[in-house]
């Protein structure tokens, strides 16, 4: 974001910048996997595996478990099972670990290794997507490959019936992962944390009443402890994600889970508070908790979380990252002292939060209650260079709280050149249409200019008015004339006095009266008055 002109200026420029970056990154592994030979010499000391090619390409080629293994670890899934298939037909049986890592590989494959191994039946998602993974919907296929090589396994232990099991969650087969489960008691084996969490997580789609859903979690959990399961961290996120499908009592079973999580020693995460607030919140309003309740230290604690590690992927997509930050934002203008503001204003924009204009009105309300209009300069630049410079509304509130207030002759100034700039944005700049001048900013700006002893600049802004059908208030032509006054300026004072009879104004008498009074006129300016 060095250069200006490639910043975003607008929520999807900023979207589309958000994922070009990530489109960028995902580009260049591309490229370096796909042609190792040109990325072979390590410069970097210590060594960063990160930066160097990845082995992708298959080494072996006859067939053997370790051939299959190979294909296995670098999740080459169509191939894994060509080799597994070999195997078979070969008379050779793989052992028994390299069948359990194989069913892992199916229970975590990709989008694109699924459609092309014809493993699920895809289907077209109906409705608005946000997400390039909601233009399919994958369900899972009766007799796929997934089954048929976990009924060829000559002995069947947790990990293959758990690596079966997160499959079919995964994949929408909810009531077939509980009937692999009740195979798996059957068969005197014991679950692991891994089947019971996609369990708790499936259980409100195995079940349609809100308190059914809540018993068979329950179930699950109790269940959980005869086996002697330890739970961690996602179990009781997956409790907390389905209690927000469990309807009102899942409030009071929120709160008691939080407890559990306490006394077992579990702190949580971001998504465990995700998934609470989401409870006690509509989703409209779930990220507006600590704004409603003015609450800076919680929302403090939040942004914390937030920054750990990669919690802020927990946010959601730009969308919802824009509103999160953009509430947070708002609580600090409300709250927060105007330098800690502009502190998390400058880390905050525009490289995490695009504001909208209300955030900058936010903002204005904070730099106004602090008494530090003098720094509307600066925040003018960045509404410039973010592209808000076109919202009328926005432009008039700056005017509007730069010519309020009298400041100090080094401020007049600063404020006098930014209503110059302002001014240009009317006028129509850099290619762009002109906002339409309004009474109101034509006098801001005429003002602003007058406080800073620019009188040539504010007649010139007069002439505006005159071509603009707007008509100049008496306030402002006695603002006028005052500055004439202290200039000295006779013939300005004269020009003042028929601008406002081309005008018609009430005033026009009054001001001549105080002209003819006042100033030192020669004959020819008392006859022109």
């Amino acid at each position: 974001q060095d250069d200006s002109y490639l910043s975003p200026r607008n929520s999807a420029e900023f979207k589309l910048y958000t994922l070009s970056q990530e489109s960028g990154r995902s580009a260049a592994k591309y490229f370096v996997n796909t042609n190792p030979k040109f990325f072979t010499k390590d410069f970097a000391e210590p060594h960063i595996p990160c930066l160097m090619p990845e082995t992708v390409s298959l080494r072996l080629e006859e067939v053997s478990e370790e051939a299959l293994k190979e294909r296995i670890s670098l999740s080459k899934v169509t191939a894994a099972v060509d080799m597994y298939d070999q195997l078979l037909q070969a008379g050779e049986c793989a052992h028994t670990h390299t069948h359990t890592h194989i069913l892992c590989l199916y229970s975590n494959f990709t989008q694109s290794a699924l459609s092309s191994m014809l493993f699920l039946q895809v289907q077209q998602r109906k409705g608005r997507f946000r997400h390039a993974s909601d233009f399919m919907k994958t369900m899972w296929r009766e007799n796929n490959n997934a089954e048929r090589i976990f009924n060829l396994l000559p002995e069947r232990d947790t990990r293959c019936y758990s690596a079966l099991i997160r499959g079919m969650v995964k994949h929408g087969a909810y009531a077939k992962a509980f009937s692999m489960y009740t195979d798996l008691l059957n068969n005197r084996l014991t679950a692991d944390v891994h089947i019971f969490n996609v369990l708790i997580s499936a259980a409100p789609d195995v079940r349609e009443k809100y308190n059914e859903r809540w018993d068979l979690i329950a179930d699950l959990l109790n269940q959980m402890s005869q086996q002697k399961v330890w739970p961690n961290l996602l179990t009781f996120n997956s409790v907390l994600k389905a209690l927000r499908r469990c309807g009102p009592l899942a409030r009071t079973q929120a709160l008691l889970t939080l407890n559990e999580m306490k006394a077992v020693g579990i702190a949580p995460s971001l998504a465990s508070f995700d998934h609470v607030i989401a409870v006690f919140y509509k989703s409209g309003k779930r990220s507006s908790g600590c704004l409603e309740s003015k609450d800076l230290e919680l929302g403090y604690k939040v942004q914390n979380l937030v920054e750990v590690g990669e919690n802020w992927r927990m946010l959601g997509d730009s969308y919802q990252q824009s509103i999160y930050y953009g509430r947070f934002f708002k609580l600090l203008c409300i709250m927060e002292h105007i330098d800690e503001v502009l502190k998390w204003y400058r880390l905050l924009i525009p490289s995490l939060y695009y504001p909208n204009p209300q955030s900058l009105r936010d903002l204005f309300q904070a730099l106004d209650t602090d008494s530090r209009l003098d720094l509307l300069p600066a925040i003018w630049k960045d509404i410039r260079s973010l592209g808000h410079d076109n919202k009328l509304a926005l432009v008039e509130e700056v005017l509007s709280l730069m010519a309020r207030d009298e400041h100090s002759p080094e401020v007049q100034e600063s404020l006098a050149v930014c209503a110059l700039d302002v001014k240009s944005v009317f006028d129509g700049d850099k290619g762009r249409p002109g906002l339409e001048w309004s009474t109101s900013s034509l006098t801001h700006i005429t003002s602003l200019l007058l406080k800073a002893n620019k009188t040539q600049q504010a007649w010139e802004m007069l002439q505006i008015f005159k071509a603009k059908n707007r008509v100049p208030s008496e306030r402002l032509l006695n603002n006028f004339l005052s500055v004439c006054r202290s200039d000295g300026s006779c013939q300005r004072a004269v020009d003042l006095v028929q601008l406002s009879a081309a005008f018609c104004l009430p005033a026009t008498s009054v001001l001549a009266k105080q002209v003819l009074a006042e100033f030192d006129l020669t004959e020819e300016q008392r006859c022109g008055v």
